[in-house]
């Protein structure tokens, strides 16, 4: 059973931190690309929002036992995604039991994506996300998804599943956010892009936490 504790009952609690956690998978996927990305997003929310994180990772697997430790898991890569019939079951219980899964397709993923969650849940199918969705003012303000690093023209979207009325998984197509959260020398990318990813990757960590 996962056991997720709001912000704000974590704010009342100084010697309780937490980790984000990256997730590991099979499929020949790079999962591991970008290892500056969560300690750059969380000193990031440290610093601006509420200082709760550890800035270094945790890396997982979905078998891992250690799972339910986590509230919320950071999964992304470029390529291919496998996971197994016993993974996805245990994520469905992740999931329905207060877990949160942020995926950014990294470029080359979303093909794989579909696929898996197209079935993970019979009744809960990805939904796209409008900007009046709670994630755009959760704290910092967004008209719309960022787009950080572009590869061609196409808009950026924001997809999500909702179990029991609660959004549990954030699926971000074509913006590329986690890229905007690595290291300034990694992708090049403008300040007032890096700036919009780590603000907007603040929401949907701020959102998973108090939802």
């Amino acid at each position: 059973m996962i056991f997720l504790i709001s912000l704000t009952v974590i704010l009342t609690i100084t010697s309780y931190s937490l980790k984000l956690a990256r997730l590991s998978y099979k499929g020949g996927g790079d999962w591991y690309n970008d290892p500056s990305i969560i300690p750059n997003i969380t000193r990031f929310f440290n610093k601006n929002i509420s200082n709760i994180f550890e800035n270094d990772e945790a890396v997982i697997t979905l078998t891992d036992p250690e799972i339910e430790n986590y509230p919320v898991i950071i999964m992304t890569g470029h390529g291919n995604v496998n996971f197994s019939e016993s993974e996805k079951n245990i994520l469905r219980n992740y999931l329905k039991n207060g877990g949160f899964l942020i995926i950014d397709d990294d470029y080359g993923m979303d093909t794989h994506i579909r696929n898996i969650f197209k079935n993970l849940f019979n009744n809960h199918p990805l939904v796209k996300l409008h900007n009046d969705h709670e994630i755009f003012t959760s704290f910092f303000k967004f008209e719309k998804t960022p787009k950080i690093h572009t590869h061609n023209s196409k808009p950026p979207e924001l997809w999500g599943i909702f179990i029991n009325q609660r959004l549990s998984l954030i699926y971000l197509f074509e913006t590329n956010i986690t890229d905007g959260w690595a290291s300034h020398d990694v992708h090049k990318d403008s300040e007032e892009k890096r700036e919009q990813a780590l603000k907007f990757g603040s929401n949907i960590i701020f959102y998973a936490l108090n939802d």
